[in-house]
């Protein structure tokens, strides 16, 4: 079982130091201009991903402010039960985060979109809404970033075939991206 989770650690590491950290930037930048220009931050995602979402707006909202500049709106569109069920019921589960989206978002928001295969119906329906909108879109994928990585504005992909070793890739941009945004807030 050592050596497991030693091998697991050493390909996470591996993969980490792989990462395009300057598209990890420019998602920092797009967040930093959705600040600016009043915008709101949706994220959304599917399991894991949907946790590593709700993390990302969390952290967002919480621990990025400071007394000198607006605070960020960040709305994870994965929280609310009930909406995710009603919409997938009286629409079909494809629709789940598009037809939230429909809704809500305008130009100038920023809409990040995690799906480790980069493949989710859900996610490719709502990345296109939100660019229907005039919305920019960013995705944290993995794999050799599906779909998604076509289809949104931006896109960081995680260089990995394992989910487990993406999602914790995943969250580990999550975190970076913090960091990067609270400056010497933290």
């Amino acid at each position: 079982m050592v050596i497991a989770t030693r091998t697991y650690f050493t390909g996470l590491a591996d993969v980490l130091a792989q990462l395009d950290t300057g598209a990890v930037d420019r998602l920092v930048a797009w967040i930093e201009r959705t600040r600016r220009s009043g915008g709101t931050v949706y994220v959304l995602g599917n399991g894991g991903s949907a946790s590593t979402a709700s993390h990302l707006a969390v952290d967002l909202a919480k621990n990025t402010r400071r007394p000198d500049r607006p605070n960020l709106r960040a709305i994870s569109l994965t929280e609310n039960a009930a909406v995710l069920t009603a919409w997938a019921n009286d629409r079909c589960y494809e629709q789940v985060f598009a037809a939230q989206l429909e809704g809500i978002v305008r130009p100038g928001d920023l809409v990040v979109a995690i799906s480790g295969s980069g493949n989710s119906p859900n996610v490719l329906a709502a990345v296109r809404a939100a660019e229907a909108a005039g919305a920019v879109t960013f995705a944290l994928t993995g794999f050799a970033g599906g779909k998604v990585a076509h289809l949104a504005s931006d896109c960081v992909v995680v260089p990995s075939q394992s989910m487990q070793v993406i999602e914790d890739a995943h969250l580990a941009i999550v975190h970076a991206v913090v960091v990067a945004l609270c400056d010497e807030a933290c």
